[in-house]
């Protein structure tokens, strides 16, 4: 036994026989995390993906159930719980723990040893109802769960039982959760475990990608509890990363000729590995890849996977791939965290994946296994992509990671988990001290609670004494996003929950009781059943469910304008399968299909929104460019050679630095000469550049270049057309993308372009912004899921779930009750929409202002444009710059007003791939030849009384020599007209 590992001797000799046998020796963060663990300290591991940090959680788990199983204590209660962000990544953790479960049970049989099993089971929203049923007659000793399921398993009355005695909560992959309100979801979750098990669970955490940690594992651990234990073993890795360029020139738009390139490609690299994994950024484009693939590579080959398929069609695509059965999986994100997909030799990447982590989480899911690298190919469509994904592997060969931003206090996931705490059948408990013996006499008043409800006698439980406002406020702060909770926005939640929002058709969300007296809160009848039924943190998205005939088996979900706008008869795709559509039934929210056969179909769209590009990726983007500009000071794009010793050196540097060919790198540095040659300076995050010029409908195009994510400019160009709109009493279209923003001005919107920076400042943008997000559908979108997560709109009601269009209607309903000036009738309100105080209305306001846009951000850069450390710059164009091409060709996610594609201003456009020598060579130049033919042009041309008479009324000044007969002679004296 000398020979063994010493940071094994704590485990029974099973399990490190086994894990000897199995592994060898231990990796560096399971030697380091497993001390901690043992001691029951709060644990954060951060660990390149790969290095076993799952099994370093779950071992000494295993080890102290495998004990109890040996010593004959092993009873049928759940111990360990685990909770992960995707149903997919629990799905394979719980098939993965199968197997050393079951050697070691082999082991021990072999070792004449007696055991009992040692079961695992998955609760999510996929389960079946008879899985369900069964765990909640035998529960399992490792449970296997999501945020989601989590809630509901603390809210229905018989699940909560099963969740008393666990003593280890392991959450994978927190940092996908820690960044948005999930995060927030999870923690009062955890709070609520904690308050009901008999003894505080461990906590540990497990992330590749997470900064900063210290937040990370505060938000893991709670607020006023002993500081956690962070195990950082770093989220570096040796990575096999290059960038794919296709052998077409890139532009603003991906042509069908690239894309044709780029299947080509995809062919080879499938052909030349085991399996690969494609992972894009939305499921139109994981269908319509997929699809083109088949006909390349045969169906049986290719399969596809994102959130729109129903758990059989991805659970068959999961098994596929592990099996070695296809050949290639098309994926979103659906697929990204943390699982094992078996042996995935390459992950391609379609387009930037927009953030840091997520690239490397993706590339992660290739060579997920002890000693490997993991390879990632990234496909480029457009000359911003290219620049975008360079700075991307630059980022990551530097070790950069996204910041992790907590939301603050959000006040309607606290709604919901009021209600649900409520509700849940208990009792109120001694939160801040537990020596009195307090908990285990509230857990056994719990206990006969529970027992006297399910007798099935029909005789309903005694009343419960209900919450103590006090102590559900502590049980609250101690989650980490509320540890800052005010005891005044508490109460208002309290307040609206006890009192509900009056509304024509009643009270909306009045779930309860509040006694004022004796400081009581008790759930109203029907609370529990709207808390499970429509709780929880994601969105509701506006989804037709698609249902298979004659067998009527669910196969997935469509966008509800793709369902609505669909006809009997009509072929679409949806997993890498054709269907004929029946039947769409607008009130049941179903589309009822049958099998096509093959015919050729269309690929359905899903409306929403895309993610902003990060604060991080973005700085990386602006440091590239002004490298690329800086390394080439005086070289022109005028007959650029790139045999050049400067131009040779930078196209290496890229090579070398940013994973790009050849081509890659020469298009990116013609890209940057051709922009700086038109604008004079390279747009970055120093060096602000305002473009304007003509468009083919006789206005003009502003373009302002600022690389600074999509938050920030969407702030910056709602601000600046609500600006617009009051200065000039004109609606202008507009849009903003992650690298700038566009707005169309017409003939009446004259003015010195450098006065652009100057129109908006940091002390009083808040106010304008609120006013313009007010109009825009990011309000009414982000109130209406704010309701649905506070329980004031339900998702599910008399057993059905509620069509998305009475979902609005109602959502509409509500917005008037509580906010009437912002549905009232714009002219008959005076001045300033008055934002009311209302809790949802705040909420929805941060919202606004802090998750869909950036006003500290922009604040920030306006005082940086106001003090000098920003530089601006002011440009008036004859041609748009290459810069300006993709920001002018924008989708429709990105626009800020309600004007269609078609009617796009900035579409009469004529943009240039390459610029022609004489405009690049004269580019900011005066003509004097140029200056007399307009001169001349713009003269009036008078022949009779008539148009004398015109001509005066429209001139302010008149040259003295028009009154001459013949050429005039310039220069001539004017003399103003009297009126």
């Amino acid at each position: 036994m000398s020979s063994l590992p010493l940071p094994l001797d704590w485990a029974h000799p099973l399990v490190r026989d086994w894990f000897v046998r199995r592994f060898g020796t231990p990796t560096e963060p399971q030697e380091q995390g497993w001390p901690h663990i043992l001691a029951g300290h709060t644990t954060l591991i951060s660990a390149p993906t790969g290095s076993g940090k799952t099994l370093a959680a779950f071992l000494a788990c295993i080890d102290r159930l495998v004990r109890k199983a040996l010593a004959g204590d092993l009873q049928d209660r759940t111990e360990v719980l685990y909770v992960s962000p995707l149903k997919a990544l629990g799905n394979d953790i719980q098939k993965n723990l199968e197997v050393p479960l079951g050697e070691i049970l082999q082991m021990a049989g072999e070792r004449g040893f007696l055991m009992p099993q040692i079961r695992t089971a998955v609760r999510t929203g996929d389960t079946l109802m008879h899985e369900r049923r069964a765990m909640l007659k035998r529960p399992p000793h490792i449970l296997v769960t999501t945020p989601e399921s989590l809630y509901i398993l603390l809210t229905a009355e018989k699940s909560r039982a099963i969740l008393r005695d666990v003593e280890t909560v392991i959450v994978d992959e927190i940092h996908a959760v820690a960044d948005d309100k999930r995060g927030a979801h999870l923690t009062l979750s955890l709070e609520r475990l904690e308050a009901l098990t008999h003894r505080p669970p461990v906590r540990i955490g497990l992330s590749a990608t997470q900064k900063p940690i210290e937040q990370v594992a505060h938000f893991l651990t709670g607020s006023g509890r002993p500081d956690p234990v962070v195990v950082n073993v770093g989220h570096k890795r040796k990575l096999d990363l290059a960038i794919e360029v296709p052998a077409s020139q890139l532009g603003p738009i991906a042509t069908n000729e690239m894309w044709d390139e780029i299947y080509n490609r995809l062919v080879e690299l499938v052909e030349q590995h085991r399996s690969t994994l494609v992972f894009v950024n939305t499921r139109r484009l994981s269908e319509r890849i997929s699809h083109h693939l088949a006909e390349k590579l045969g169906a049986d080959n290719v399969a596809a996977h994102h959130g729109s398929l129903s758990r059989k069609l991805r659970l068959a695509a999961e098994k596929k791939l592990k099996d070695g059965e296809v050949k290639v999986l098309v994926a979103t994100a659906s697929l990204e965290l943390g699982i094992d997909v078996g042996t995935v030799d390459l992950v391609v990447q379609i387009s930037s994946p927009r953030a840091i982590a997520v690239a490397l989480q993706r590339v992660g899911r290739s060579g997920h296994w002890r000693g490997a690298v993991p390879k990632g190919r990234f496909f480029v469509t457009t000359r911003d992509e290219l620049q975008e994904c360079a700075a991307l592997v630059r980022a990551i060969r530097q070790g950069d990671l996204d910041r992790i931003m907590i939301p603050d206090s959000p006040l309607d996931i606290l709604a919901q988990q009021i209600v649900a705490i409520c509700a849940s059948t208990s009792v109120a408990r001694t939160l801040l001290s537990a020596s009195n013996g307090g908990e285990n006499r509230a857990t056994k008043i719990e206990e006969e609670l529970l027992a006297s409800s399910d007798t099935g006698t029909g005789v309903s439980a005694p009343p419960e004494p209900g919450w103590d406002e006090d102590e559900l406020f502590a049980l609250v702060r101690r989650a980490y996003p509320y540890r800052n909770l005010s005891r005044e926005t508490y109460e208002a939640v309290l307040e609206m929950l006890s009192e509900g929002i009056a509304a024509r058709r009643g009270r909306y969300g009045a779930y309860i009781h509040r006694d004022r007296i004796n400081r009581k809160l008790r759930a109203r009848r029907g609370a529990r059943l709207a808390a499970i039924t429509s709780g929880g943190a994601i969105p509701e998205t506006a989804l037709f469910t698609v249902v298979a005939e004659p067998e009527g088996i669910v196969v997935g979900t469509l966008d509800e304008d793709f369902a609505v706008e669909s006809n009997a008869g009509d072929i679409m795709l949806l997993g890498n399968t054709s269907w004929r559509i029946r039947r769409v039934e607008g009130k049941s929210g179903r589309v009822l299909v049958e099998d096509a056969h093959g015919a050729p179909p269309s690929v359905p769209f899903w409306r929403g929104e895309a993610p902003a590009r990060t604060e991080e990726l973005s700085l990386h983007i602006a440091d590239l460019r002004q490298e690329i500009s800086d390394r080439l000071p005086n070289t022109s794009p005028i007959g650029v050679s790139f045999s050049q010793p400067d131009v040779a050196e930078t196209v290496a540097w890229l090579k070398e630095e940013c994973g790009l060919d050849d081509s890659g790198a020469e298009q990116m540095i013609e890209y940057i000469l051709q922009g700086r040659a038109v604008l004079g300076a390279v747009p970055t995050q120093q060096t602000i550049i305002a473009e304007r010029f003509f468009d083919e409908g006789g206005g003009m195009q502003l373009v302002i270049h600022a690389p600074f994510g999509g938050r920030i400019n969407k702030a910056w160009g709602l601000s600046l057309r609500k600006r617009f709109c009051r200065s000039f009493n004109f609606e202008l279209q507009a849009a903003a993308t992650d690298n700038g923003l566009n707005i169309a001005l017409a003939e009446q919107h004259s003015f010195p372009l450098a006065d652009v920076f100057h129109f908006l400042n940091a002390e009083t943008v808040q106010p304008i912004l609120e006013q313009a997000a007010l109009a825009s559908p990011i309000f009414g979108t982000r109130w209406r899921w704010d309701a649905n997560r506070s329980l004031a709109l339900l998702r599910f009601q008399g057993g059905k779930k509620v069509p998305p269009q009475i979902q609005r209607m109602r959502s509409d309903d509500l917005l008037a009750s509580v906010f009437p000036d912002v549905a009232a009738c714009q002219e008959n309100i005076a001045g300033d929409i008055q934002i009311p105080d209302h809790p949802l209305v705040n909420e929805v306001m941060k919202d606004v202002l802090t998750e869909a846009m950036d006003l500290d951000g922009l604040k920030n850069l306006l005082r940086g444009m106001a003090d000098g450390r920003i530089r601006c710059v002011a440009v008036d164009t004859p041609v748009p710059s290459q810069f300006s091409h993709e920001i002018l060709n924008a989708n429709p996610y990105a626009y800020l007003d309600d004007a269609p594609l078609e009617e796009r201003r900035a579409r009469a456009v004529e943009m240039r791939r390459i610029l022609p020598e004489s405009v690049l060579d004269e580019v900011g130049k005066l003509d004097p030849a140029a200056i007399a033919q307009v001169r001349q042009e713009a003269r009036p041309d008078v022949r009779d009384a008539d148009e004398l008479h015109d001509v005066l009324h429209t001139l302010i000044a008149v040259p003295t020599c028009l009154s001459k007969i013949g050429p005039p002679i310039l220069p001539c004296s004017y003399s103003r007209i009297g009126h």
